[in-house]
């Protein structure tokens, strides 16, 4: 009998000593998902601000490099025109025949 009574307290005395360890890693793990969320939560906070700046620099990019906006700064700023017709050269360079 003092086998089985061994084998029982030692059972409560292991029961006992991790009863209390695994509440305290349930706590720490609960902390750490918390403060996990929280990062991720940041996360896509600013994943939607770069996106929406994105946006607004493509927007600009569309606006800067429209052709209208590229042709009025050649014509006010460069004094540049449109060729006609007339003023269209064509080059044509021959270049050594290869052996």
């Amino acid at each position: 009998m003092k086998k089985r009574e061994f084998k029982v307290k030692l059972i409560a005395l292991i029961a006992t000593l991790l009863i209390p360890l695994l509440l305290v890693l349930q706590a720490f793990q609960a902390h750490r998902y918390k403060k996990l969320r929280a990062e991720i939560r940041s996360l896509e906070d600013k994943q939607v601000e770069l996106v929406e700046q994105n946006k607004k620099l493509i927007s600009e990019i569309s606006v800067l490099s429209s052709s209208e906006r590229i042709e009025k700064i050649a014509e006010d700023e460069l004094g540049m025109h449109k060729a006609g017709t007339n003023d269209i050269v064509r080059v044509e360079i021959k270049g050594e025949e290869k052996k």
